[in-house]
């Protein structure tokens, strides 16, 4: 049985790390121009160098998206950073216009180009295609069921792989092409500057009686009508590797380190308890749903992958987050004695129990014995976020362990 890669949104240096840490085999990024993601705080030729360096030591890969569409003012700028790239050891492209590919082909001929699932992959004639021009990989279009994901590994060359979406945000567009953002704020989603206008509560008006709200669903005030579930298909990886799927591919690179970590942690542990036993996975399964619940997330749906999307798919009473644990930190040092030293994301005190995610899948939960502040100052609570903390927990933990808290 084929190993799946998983693959891990990263954007920024520290979420590649974390990324790394926790399990993934593969970790995707976006550089400061020429993605779809251009509010994350994406990478710099430098960052690039670092994370790719620091992912190749744990045998981990690195793949860059330069998957905006394209428009003639930015084929310039293109050609120039692609040829930056040159220097840049990162393992694969993610393009979705064929000008870019046919750009990156010119001035990359050795380099590994994916093709992004924006470039609407509903068939495996369109994967041959792509195949025949040098591709390597080729990601699903979300609108595929796994029936369909299946028949196309039966008409595409062994070689050929397939990267399919297994966990986060589902987008209301086809293909992810929205052009409700620009319509309503002036910032393109297909040049990376999406402003989410399928998370916004709506509601109809008629003409002629302006400010008079009609009810829409079951909601007399607006609904959120494009607002989508979470995809999660935790529960299903045999069916996901007997598709013949080769990537796993989780969303989410605007997430946070504890988002990642427990996504990335999660996953990684289904997917090798099913590759040692289909009996072991099931017998876990319950461990999983749990796990993955304490990232932040909108309610799971399976999306299409059965065919058509899950009863009631859509959230239409509000577009907050379900959220079960706080990001507190991450362990930069540990000092002589024991403590860990790291930045604080949000406020916590003394006597609370806090929970670290050890990278063996394992939780431990600890006391807050002590804080210091950079000055070696007790303290009974930290209540300021970005406080550079020293905290005596009672137990040793490793560089780079995430620390969270239940709500």
């Amino acid at each position: 049985m084929k190993k799946p890669e998983l693959l891990i949104p990263a954007g920024s240096l520290e979420v590649l790390k974390t990324a790394v840490r926790y399990g993934a085999d593969a970790v995707y990024i976006g550089g400061e121009a020429y993605g779809l993601r251009a509010k994350a705080h994406n990478f710099t030729l430098e960052d690039m160098r670092e994370g790719i360096a620091y992912a190749h030591a744990a045998h981990c890969r690195v793949y860059l998206t330069v998957n905006i569409f394209a428009h003639n003012y930015d084929l310039e700028g293109l050609r120039r950073y692609l040829t930056e790239l040159r220097d840049v050891p990162v393992d694969a492209l993610i393009i979705s216009d064929p000008g870019v590919f046919t750009m990156a082909r010119e001035i990359l001929p050795d380099m590994e180009i994916h093709i992004s699932t924006q470039a609407n992959n509903t068939n495996y004639e369109t994967y041959n295609f792509w195949h025949r021009l040098g591709a390597k990989r080729v990601v699903s279009a979300r609108e595929l069921s796994l029936r369909e994901l299946k028949e196309i590994r039966e008409h595409i060359p062994e070689d050929l792989e397939i990267e399919s979406f297994v966990h986060g945000a589902m987008c209301i567009s086809y293909s992810g092409r929205c052009l409700l953002s620009n319509y309503f704020t002036g910032r393109d989603a297909n040049h990376g500057a999406c402003t989410h206008p399928c998370r916004w509560k709506y509601a109809v008006v008629e003409e002629s009686r302006p400010g008079e709200y009609l009810p829409v669903e079951e909601d007399d005030r607006g609904t959120y009508i494009f607002n989508s579930k979470d995809l999660c298909m935790i529960e299903y990886i045999p069916e996901l590797i007997d598709a013949g799927i080769d990537s796993f591919k989780v969303e989410g690179r605007m997430k946070t380190a504890l988002y990642v970590a427990a996504v990335a942690r999660t996953y990684r542990g289904a997917i090798d308890d099913y590759l040692e036993s289909p009996d072991l996975y099931q017998s876990r399964l319950d461990e999983y749903r749990k796990e993955i619940a304490k990232c932040t997330y909108r309610q799971f749906t399976t999306g299409f992958y059965f065919d058509k999307t899950d009863e009631n798919s859509q959230i239409y009473d509000n577009n907050t987050y379900l959220k079960e644990y706080t990001y507190i930190g991450m362990v930069e040092s540990v000092t002589e004695d024991g403590a860990v030293v790291f930045e604080q994301k949000n406020k916590f005190v003394i006597g609370e129990i806090l929970e670290a995610m050890l990278f063996d899948g394992t939780n431990l939960e600890l006391k807050v014995q002590s804080i210091r502040d950079e000055e070696g100052t007790e303290m009974a609570s930290a209540p300021h976020p970005k406080q550079m903390l020293t905290v005596q927990l009672g137990s040793e933990l490793p560089v780079g362990c995430i620390i969270r808290r239940k709500e």
